[in-house]
């Protein structure tokens, strides 16, 4: 079985899309696909996001509309056998962590879209989406950063620009890849992807 895990220095970054792109170029292995949202419970309503009802400090539900167009549907639209939203109260993640394994070891394979859940997998592999033109830069990835086996950028950055997060070791090893929206899982990733499963 396969473990990938795809995160990323911000929201609205192209993470989906990227996991969509291995699933549609590599749907033989027959994904289980799942959606990792940290929860901050800052609504103006002051409501309780679902995670929190009955005392409960995460919410895991499987997907079964590919038709919705919410990332958890949208890997169901690329080809994913199974989708899952796993929504967890910030710092809670440990909590969820033996109902995600047990999904896990459940499944063919698994692509997870998440940065804080690399505390608790080794994937097989773990790639980053990078912009240095965007200023946000979740806590999350800048602490796992350093364990990413890829990074993806935009076509025409430079992979040092602002990321003083990011080691020396880390520029050295990592494979770097370029994005161009709207493909934001370019073929030179899925070969990666695939021939690392594969032990080549």
């Amino acid at each position: 079985m396969a473990i990938i895990v795809i995160g990323g220095q911000s929201r609205n970054i192209g993470k989906t899309s990227v996991v969509c792109g291995l699933i549609a170029a590599m749907s033989e292995r027959r994904w289980t696909a799942v959606k990792m949202t940290q929860c901050k419970h800052d609504t103006a309503g002051g409501e309780l996001c679902d995670c929190e009802l009955g005392g409960r400090s995460f919410a895991m539900d499987e997907e079964w509309d590919p038709t919705t167009g919410m990332d958890s549907s949208r890997y169901l639209t690329a080809g994913a056998v199974h989708s899952l939203w796993v929504r967890v109260r910030a710092g809670c993640l440990g909590d969820a962590m033996e109902r995600i394994r047990a999904e896990i070891d459940s499944a063919t394979n698994v692509i997870l879209e998440s940065n804080s859940v690399i505390r608790y997998l080794t994937p097989d592999v773990y790639a980053v989406v990078l912009d240095s033109a965007v200023a946000d830069f979740k806590p999350s990835a800048r602490q796992y950063l350093d364990r990413a086996d890829a990074i993806l950028i935009p076509a025409g950055q430079e992979p040092r620009a602002h990321w003083s997060c990011a080691s020396a070791d880390l520029m050295q090893r990592a494979r770097v890849f370029r994005i161009e929206p709207p493909r934001f899982c370019p073929a030179d990733f899925v070969t990666y992807v695939t021939r690392t499963l594969d032990g080549e």
